[in-house]
Protein backbone atom coordinates (compact mmCIF):
# COMPACT_ATOMS: atom_id res chain seq x y z
CA UNK A 1 0.00 0.00 0.00
CA UNK A 2 2.74 2.56 0.75
CA UNK A 3 4.14 2.06 -2.75
CA UNK A 4 0.69 2.54 -4.28
CA UNK A 5 0.07 5.69 -2.25
CA UNK A 6 3.46 7.02 -3.36
CA UNK A 7 2.37 6.51 -6.96
CA UNK A 8 -0.86 8.38 -6.19
CA UNK A 9 1.06 11.33 -4.74
CA UNK A 10 3.46 11.40 -7.67
CA UNK A 11 0.64 11.44 -10.23
CA UNK A 12 -1.27 14.14 -8.32
CA UNK A 13 1.82 16.36 -8.32
CA UNK A 14 2.45 15.64 -11.99
CA UNK A 15 -1.05 16.92 -12.77
CA UNK A 16 -0.52 20.00 -10.54
CA UNK A 17 -3.34 19.21 -8.12
CA UNK A 18 -3.33 21.19 -4.88
CA UNK A 19 -1.82 19.79 -1.71
CA UNK A 20 -5.29 19.70 -0.13
CA UNK A 21 -6.55 17.55 -2.97
CA UNK A 22 -3.53 15.31 -2.50
CA UNK A 23 -4.24 14.92 1.21
CA UNK A 24 -7.93 14.18 0.62
CA UNK A 25 -7.37 11.68 -2.20
CA UNK A 26 -4.66 9.78 -0.32
CA UNK A 27 -6.91 9.63 2.75
CA UNK A 28 -9.88 8.17 0.83
CA UNK A 29 -7.79 5.73 -1.20
CA UNK A 30 -6.18 4.44 1.98
CA UNK A 31 -9.63 4.18 3.59
CA UNK A 32 -10.93 2.25 0.56
CA UNK A 33 -8.07 -0.26 0.70
CA UNK A 34 -8.33 -0.77 4.46
CA UNK A 35 -12.10 -1.27 4.20
CA UNK A 36 -11.42 -4.20 1.88
CA UNK A 37 -8.79 -5.69 4.21
CA UNK A 38 -5.81 -4.37 2.23
CA UNK A 39 -6.75 -6.08 -1.02
CA UNK A 40 -5.20 -4.42 -4.05
CA UNK A 41 -7.68 -2.14 -5.90
CA UNK A 42 -7.04 -4.01 -9.16
CA UNK A 43 -8.70 -7.05 -7.55
CA UNK A 44 -11.85 -5.14 -6.60
CA UNK A 45 -15.01 -4.60 -8.63
CA UNK A 46 -17.92 -2.21 -9.03
CA UNK A 47 -19.77 -4.00 -6.22
CA UNK A 48 -16.81 -3.45 -3.88
CA UNK A 49 -16.84 0.28 -4.57
CA UNK A 50 -20.60 0.31 -4.05
CA UNK A 51 -20.30 -1.42 -0.66
CA UNK A 52 -17.66 1.07 0.45
CA UNK A 53 -19.76 4.07 -0.67
CA UNK A 54 -22.82 2.62 1.05
CA UNK A 55 -20.82 2.20 4.24
CA UNK A 56 -19.79 5.86 4.07
CA UNK A 57 -23.39 6.99 3.70
CA UNK A 58 -25.23 4.54 5.96
CA UNK A 59 -22.75 3.66 8.71
CA UNK A 60 -20.56 6.76 8.84
CA UNK A 61 -23.25 9.27 7.85
CA UNK A 62 -21.03 11.39 5.61
CA UNK A 63 -22.57 14.20 3.56
CA UNK A 64 -23.27 13.76 -0.15
CA UNK A 65 -20.41 16.12 -1.03
CA UNK A 66 -18.00 14.07 1.09
CA UNK A 67 -19.18 10.85 -0.54
CA UNK A 68 -18.64 12.39 -3.98
CA UNK A 69 -15.14 13.50 -3.00
CA UNK A 70 -14.36 9.94 -1.90
CA UNK A 71 -15.66 8.60 -5.21
CA UNK A 72 -13.54 11.13 -7.14
CA UNK A 73 -10.47 9.86 -5.29
CA UNK A 74 -11.22 6.26 -6.28
CA UNK A 75 -11.90 7.20 -9.91
CA UNK A 76 -8.57 9.06 -9.93
CA UNK A 77 -6.86 5.94 -8.59
CA UNK A 78 -8.23 3.68 -11.32
CA UNK A 79 -7.95 6.08 -14.25
CA UNK A 80 -4.77 8.04 -13.55
CA UNK A 81 -2.66 5.68 -11.43
CA UNK A 82 -3.67 2.12 -12.34
CA UNK A 83 -4.63 3.05 -15.92
CA UNK A 84 -7.70 0.88 -15.67
CA UNK A 85 -10.31 1.66 -18.32
CA UNK A 86 -13.42 -0.32 -17.40
CA UNK A 87 -17.00 0.44 -18.33
CA UNK A 88 -18.27 -0.08 -14.81
CA UNK A 89 -16.25 2.89 -13.52
CA UNK A 90 -18.30 5.29 -15.65
CA UNK A 91 -21.57 3.72 -14.49
CA UNK A 92 -21.06 4.48 -10.80
CA UNK A 93 -23.65 7.06 -9.75
CA UNK A 94 -22.70 10.01 -7.60
CA UNK A 95 -24.68 10.96 -4.53
CA UNK A 96 -27.24 13.67 -5.18
CA UNK A 97 -26.66 16.82 -3.17
CA UNK A 98 -29.76 18.27 -1.50
CA UNK A 99 -30.86 21.59 -2.95
CA UNK A 100 -30.33 24.13 -0.17
CA UNK A 101 -30.59 27.89 -0.17
CA UNK A 102 -27.42 29.74 0.93
CA UNK A 103 -27.35 31.50 4.29
CA UNK A 104 -27.18 35.28 3.75
CA UNK A 105 -26.57 38.11 6.19
CA UNK A 106 -28.48 41.38 5.99
CA UNK A 107 -26.35 44.50 5.52
CA UNK A 108 -26.80 45.33 9.21
CA UNK A 109 -25.68 41.83 10.18
CA UNK A 110 -22.58 42.12 7.97
CA UNK A 111 -21.71 45.39 9.67
CA UNK A 112 -22.24 43.80 13.09
CA UNK A 113 -19.92 40.90 12.24
CA UNK A 114 -17.17 43.08 10.75
CA UNK A 115 -17.30 45.50 13.69
CA UNK A 116 -16.34 42.62 16.00
CA UNK A 117 -13.23 41.71 14.00
CA UNK A 118 -9.91 43.51 14.28
CA UNK A 119 -6.77 44.14 12.27
CA UNK A 120 -5.91 41.38 9.77
CA UNK A 121 -9.06 39.37 10.42
CA UNK A 122 -11.19 42.47 9.76
CA UNK A 123 -9.35 43.11 6.49
CA UNK A 124 -9.68 39.51 5.32
CA UNK A 125 -13.37 39.31 6.19
CA UNK A 126 -13.94 42.66 4.49
CA UNK A 127 -12.47 41.19 1.29
CA UNK A 128 -14.74 38.16 1.52
CA UNK A 129 -17.75 40.46 1.64
CA UNK A 130 -16.51 43.46 -0.34
CA UNK A 131 -14.89 41.51 -3.19
CA UNK A 132 -16.79 38.21 -3.09
CA UNK A 133 -13.65 36.13 -2.54
CA UNK A 134 -13.72 32.52 -1.48
CA UNK A 135 -11.84 31.71 1.72
CA UNK A 136 -8.84 30.10 0.01
CA UNK A 137 -8.76 32.80 -2.68
CA UNK A 138 -8.34 35.33 0.11
CA UNK A 139 -5.54 33.58 2.02
CA UNK A 140 -3.67 32.75 -1.22
CA UNK A 141 -3.83 36.31 -2.55
CA UNK A 142 -0.45 37.65 -3.81
CA UNK A 143 0.75 41.25 -3.57
CA UNK A 144 1.11 41.59 -7.35
CA UNK A 145 -2.58 40.76 -7.87
CA UNK A 146 -3.90 43.73 -5.88
CA UNK A 147 -4.36 46.76 -8.15
CA UNK A 148 -5.06 49.91 -6.12
CA UNK A 149 -5.08 52.16 -9.18
CA UNK A 150 -7.80 50.19 -10.99
CA UNK A 151 -9.47 49.15 -7.73
CA UNK A 152 -9.50 45.51 -8.70
CA UNK A 153 -8.19 42.14 -7.57
CA UNK A 154 -7.00 39.43 -9.94
CA UNK A 155 -7.94 36.02 -8.58
CA UNK A 156 -5.49 33.42 -9.84
CA UNK A 157 -6.44 29.76 -10.18
CA UNK A 158 -9.83 30.08 -8.57
CA UNK A 159 -12.27 27.22 -8.42
CA UNK A 160 -11.90 25.12 -11.55
CA UNK A 161 -8.46 26.63 -12.21
CA UNK A 162 -9.99 29.81 -13.68
CA UNK A 163 -8.61 33.34 -13.30
CA UNK A 164 -10.97 36.28 -12.90
CA UNK A 165 -11.09 39.95 -11.94
CA UNK A 166 -13.20 41.26 -9.10
CA UNK A 167 -13.57 44.61 -7.36
CA UNK A 168 -11.38 46.10 -4.62
CA UNK A 169 -13.52 48.27 -2.32
CA UNK A 170 -12.24 51.84 -2.07
CA UNK A 171 -12.96 51.77 1.66
CA UNK A 172 -10.07 49.33 2.06
CA UNK A 173 -7.41 51.44 0.32
CA UNK A 174 -5.86 52.97 3.43
CA UNK A 175 -6.05 49.96 5.81
CA UNK A 176 -4.85 47.69 2.98
CA UNK A 177 -1.84 49.94 2.31
CA UNK A 178 -0.93 49.97 6.02
CA UNK A 179 -1.24 46.19 6.17
CA UNK A 180 1.02 45.70 3.13
CA UNK A 181 3.58 48.04 4.65
CA UNK A 182 3.80 45.79 7.73
CA UNK A 183 3.96 42.65 5.59
CA UNK A 184 6.77 44.13 3.49
CA UNK A 185 8.85 44.83 6.60
CA UNK A 186 8.29 41.24 7.71
CA UNK A 187 9.41 39.98 4.29
CA UNK A 188 12.55 42.12 4.40
CA UNK A 189 13.39 40.66 7.82
CA UNK A 190 12.97 37.15 6.43
CA UNK A 191 15.30 37.92 3.51
CA UNK A 192 17.94 39.32 5.86
CA UNK A 193 17.68 36.15 7.95
CA UNK A 194 18.34 34.00 4.88
CA UNK A 195 14.75 33.06 4.14
CA UNK A 196 12.09 35.12 2.34
CA UNK A 197 11.18 32.64 -0.42
CA UNK A 198 7.57 31.79 -1.20
CA UNK A 199 5.91 28.88 -2.98
CA UNK A 200 5.54 29.47 -6.74
CA UNK A 201 3.02 27.52 -8.81
CA UNK A 202 4.02 25.04 -11.49
CA UNK A 203 7.60 25.49 -12.83
CA UNK A 204 7.91 29.25 -12.28
CA UNK A 205 10.69 28.74 -9.76
CA UNK A 206 12.81 27.20 -12.53
CA UNK A 207 11.81 29.74 -15.15
CA UNK A 208 12.35 32.69 -12.79
CA UNK A 209 14.91 31.49 -10.21
CA UNK A 210 14.78 34.67 -8.10
CA UNK A 211 11.07 35.35 -8.28
CA UNK A 212 10.32 33.45 -5.07
CA UNK A 213 11.91 36.26 -3.03
CA UNK A 214 10.44 39.16 -4.99
CA UNK A 215 7.96 41.35 -3.13
CA UNK A 216 5.20 40.99 -5.72
CA UNK A 217 5.00 37.22 -5.33
CA UNK A 218 4.61 37.28 -1.55
CA UNK A 219 1.32 36.42 0.10
CA UNK A 220 -0.82 39.38 1.17
CA UNK A 221 -1.70 37.46 4.33
CA UNK A 222 1.42 35.53 5.39
CA UNK A 223 1.64 33.05 8.22
CA UNK A 224 2.95 34.21 11.56
CA UNK A 225 5.76 31.65 11.55
CA UNK A 226 8.11 30.05 9.06
CA UNK A 227 7.38 26.41 8.25
CA UNK A 228 8.74 23.51 6.21
CA UNK A 229 7.10 22.99 2.82
CA UNK A 230 5.74 19.39 2.98
CA UNK A 231 6.55 18.77 -0.69
CA UNK A 232 9.93 20.44 -1.20
CA UNK A 233 11.27 20.48 2.36
CA UNK A 234 12.20 24.18 2.00
CA UNK A 235 11.72 26.47 5.00
CA UNK A 236 9.52 29.37 3.91
CA UNK A 237 6.65 31.56 5.06
CA UNK A 238 3.37 30.12 3.83
CA UNK A 239 0.04 31.94 3.68
CA UNK A 240 -2.09 32.45 6.78
CA UNK A 241 -4.02 29.52 8.20
CA UNK A 242 -7.57 29.69 6.86
CA UNK A 243 -8.90 27.99 9.99
CA UNK A 244 -7.86 30.96 12.11
CA UNK A 245 -10.07 33.26 10.02
CA UNK A 246 -12.92 30.74 10.15
CA UNK A 247 -12.75 30.66 13.94
CA UNK A 248 -12.60 34.46 14.16
CA UNK A 249 -15.65 34.91 11.92
CA UNK A 250 -17.68 32.30 13.80
CA UNK A 251 -16.81 34.01 17.09
CA UNK A 252 -17.85 37.39 15.63
CA UNK A 253 -21.18 35.93 14.47
CA UNK A 254 -21.87 34.62 17.97
CA UNK A 255 -20.80 37.90 19.57
CA UNK A 256 -23.17 39.79 17.27
CA UNK A 257 -26.06 37.65 18.51
CA UNK A 258 -26.84 36.34 15.02
CA UNK A 259 -28.71 33.04 15.12
CA UNK A 260 -27.97 32.07 11.53
CA UNK A 261 -25.24 29.44 10.98
CA UNK A 262 -22.93 32.03 9.44
CA UNK A 263 -19.40 31.39 8.21
CA UNK A 264 -16.76 32.92 5.95
CA UNK A 265 -18.67 31.73 2.89
CA UNK A 266 -21.79 33.49 4.16
CA UNK A 267 -19.98 36.79 3.53
CA UNK A 268 -19.48 35.78 -0.12
CA UNK A 269 -23.15 34.81 -0.39
CA UNK A 270 -24.06 38.20 1.08
CA UNK A 271 -21.84 39.98 -1.46
CA UNK A 272 -23.78 38.43 -4.36
CA UNK A 273 -27.21 38.91 -2.81
CA UNK A 274 -26.64 42.56 -1.92
CA UNK A 275 -25.38 43.32 -5.44
CA UNK A 276 -28.63 41.86 -6.78
CA UNK A 277 -30.60 44.00 -4.34
CA UNK A 278 -28.72 47.05 -5.60
CA UNK A 279 -29.82 46.33 -9.16
CA UNK A 280 -26.68 44.83 -10.75
CA UNK A 281 -27.35 42.30 -13.49
CA UNK A 282 -26.86 38.60 -12.96
CA UNK A 283 -24.15 38.23 -15.64
CA UNK A 284 -21.93 40.85 -13.98
CA UNK A 285 -22.30 39.12 -10.63
CA UNK A 286 -21.53 35.77 -12.26
CA UNK A 287 -18.21 37.13 -13.56
CA UNK A 288 -17.29 38.68 -10.22
CA UNK A 289 -18.00 35.41 -8.41
CA UNK A 290 -16.24 33.28 -11.02
CA UNK A 291 -19.16 30.93 -11.63
CA UNK A 292 -18.82 28.82 -14.78
CA UNK A 293 -22.60 28.62 -15.20
CA UNK A 294 -25.09 31.44 -14.61
CA UNK A 295 -27.47 28.85 -13.11
CA UNK A 296 -25.16 28.70 -10.10
CA UNK A 297 -25.50 32.47 -9.65
CA UNK A 298 -29.29 32.33 -10.08
CA UNK A 299 -29.67 30.74 -6.64
CA UNK A 300 -29.18 34.17 -5.07
CA UNK A 301 -32.40 35.40 -6.67
CA UNK A 302 -34.24 33.07 -4.30
CA UNK A 303 -32.88 34.67 -1.15
CA UNK A 304 -33.50 38.33 -1.96
CA UNK A 305 -35.43 40.22 0.70
CA UNK A 306 -38.16 41.00 -1.82
CA UNK A 307 -38.43 37.40 -3.02
CA UNK A 308 -36.98 35.73 -6.08
CA UNK A 309 -39.64 37.10 -8.43
CA UNK A 310 -40.50 40.29 -6.60
CA UNK A 311 -43.91 38.85 -5.66
CA UNK A 312 -45.97 40.84 -3.21
CA UNK A 313 -48.35 38.97 -0.92
CA UNK A 314 -52.03 39.77 -1.52
CA UNK A 315 -52.35 40.23 2.25
CA UNK A 316 -50.04 43.28 2.04
CA UNK A 317 -52.13 45.09 -0.61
Amino acid sequence: MPKLLSQVRQQIRTLHYSIRTEEAYVYWIKDYILFHHKRHPSELSEQDIGRWLSNLANERNVAASTQNQALSAILFLYREVLNVSLDWIDNIARAKKPARLPVVFTKDEVEAVLSRLKDTFWLMASLLYGSGLRLMECVRLRVKDVDFQQHQIIVREGKGGRDRITILPGLLDEPFARHLSRVKRLHEQDVQAGYGSVYLPFALNRKYPRADKEWGWQYVFPAQKLSVDPRSGIVRRHHADEQALQRAVRAAVRAAGIKKPGSCHTLRHSFATHLLEDGYDIRTIQELLGHANVQTTMIYTHVLNKGGKGVKSPLDR
